[in-house]
């Protein structure tokens, strides 16, 4: 691992461009630069636009690779275990903020329902810092990525809401200490 932010992807990798959530290739070569690492991924700039890489892709970036496996068990009944949910959605942040989306206090609601056919689909319920914020796509893609790899999920559905509002009181203190908010 180099203490160089600066990297070329030795292969081919997916990425979500950010702020639109968009899937993409980027090209084996393509210059980069690291911004941060946080919950499994890297957000990387490149000459055309931010990404958010999985961290199993770090080796293309001379990176190690981070495991993003869920070491959790269905429950007793085949549900997805609902500790499991929140801990992927702890490992979610902002590109722009180093606080996850849960201790920001940006998830509203977490529900787990029997699908009629078979299976499990996890809904969540989130917001952003301010209406204006650009990265809800991006955010969200990611943490509905993360859900869907807690086992017994086979359906994710995380709908950005702007009710209640946030503000600054809904982060956790751990969340506050990060930020230095205390």
């Amino acid at each position: 691992m180099s203490a160089s932010k600066e990297r070329t992807l030795s292969r081919e990798v997916p990425a979500t461009q950010i702020p639109s959530g968009e899937k993409q290739l980027l090209a084996a070569g393509t210059k980069l630069f690291i911004h941060q690492t946080l919950g499994g991924s890297y957000t990387v700039q490149t000459d055309f636009g931010l990404f958010r890489i999985d961290g199993k892709d770090g080796d293309a970036l001379g990176e190690q690779v981070i495991d993003t496996a869920v070491k959790a068990e269905k429950l007793a009944d085949g549900s997805p275990d609902p500790e499991a949910v929140w801990a992927q959605l702890r490992h979610v942040f902002d590109p722009e903020i180093p606080v996850n989306i849960v201790d920001l206090g940006l998830v509203y609601s977490m529900d787990i329902e029997k699908k009629e056919t078979a299976g499990y689909k996890v809904s969540v319920a989130m917001t952003l810092t301010a209406p204006g914020c650009g990265m809800g796509p991006a955010i969200a893609e990611d943490a509905k990525t993360k859900i869907l790899l807690v086992p017994g999920v086979d359906e994710a559905d995380v709908r950005i809401t702007w009710e209640p509002p946030w503000n600054q009181s809904m982060i956790s203190e751990e969340g506050k200490m990060k930020l230095g908010l205390i």
